[in-house]
């Protein structure tokens, strides 16, 4: 594994923690503004894990795609990068 996917694999166990903090607190009945601060701790966290995927998702797996003579490959890398693109702007 290479250490961008690291970097995100330790962002996503972060986020599974906060996970379990924020049912605990939710029910434990806690004030929701502390819970809602865990929440937007959790959506940061899985932001720049998404943003740490996509940037080195293009600059290996793009890359050696777009430089091969595979034409159908290629499609299929573009598609799948725009489909994912689409998904974050929901």
């Amino acid at each position: 594994m290479n250490t961008e996917k690291v970097k995100a694999l330790t962002n996503f166990k972060k986020v599974q923690s906060l996970m379990s903090k924020m049912i605990e607190m939710t029910e434990n009945d806690e004030y929701c503004i502390d819970i809602m601060q865990q929440n937007l701790a959790a959506i940061g966290l899985l932001k720049s894990a998404h943003q740490i995927l996509m940037e080195n998702h293009l600059n290996h797996c793009f890359a050696t795609a777009i430089s091969s003579k595979q034409y159908k490959k290629k499609e299929q890398m573009i598609e799948e990068i725009l489909t994912v693109s689409k998904l974050l702007n929901k």
